[in-house]
């Protein structure tokens, strides 16, 4: 089990890692829409969106990984009613690749923030 740390991602809030790599699989921590400096992005649900993929680009960039390397997603977000505004991103950055995903609206995330996105990704 290799700890993967990124500096172009935000650090963990808390008692955990960004991404942990075991044999050809990464298993990246939920991403919330702060930049890699801490900032919280606070602006609609696309702003936030874009952000949070960022920082899964960012983390798989550190093992030379792209998003063509997920396998499956998970998104949690704050208000099913944002479910096609955040299909809107989520389909820019997935184009012909397509996950496995799901995708669960919750009471509450960290920061209040509307959305987290978790990964598991194939490195090889």
């Amino acid at each position: 089990m290799k700890i993967i740390q990124t500096d172009q991602a935000p650090r963990a809030i808390g008692p955990y890692s960004q991404a942990v790599q075991v044999g050809n699989f990464l298993f990246a921590s939920g991403q919330i829409p702060l930049t890699p400096e801490g900032d919280l992005v606070t602006g609609s649900i696309q702003e936030q969106t874009h952000q949070v993929l960022k920082n899964i680009t960012a983390l798989l960039a550190e093992v030379d990984a792209k998003l063509e390397n997920i396998v499956k997603t998970t998104l949690f977000i704050k208000n099913m009613d944002d479910f096609v505004a955040i299909n809107e991103v989520y389909s820019q950055y997935f184009d012909v690749h397509k996950p496995a995903r799901s995708t669960v609206e919750v009471a509450r995330l960290p920061k209040d923030v509307g959305i987290e996105i978790e990964v598991i990704a194939n490195l090889s």
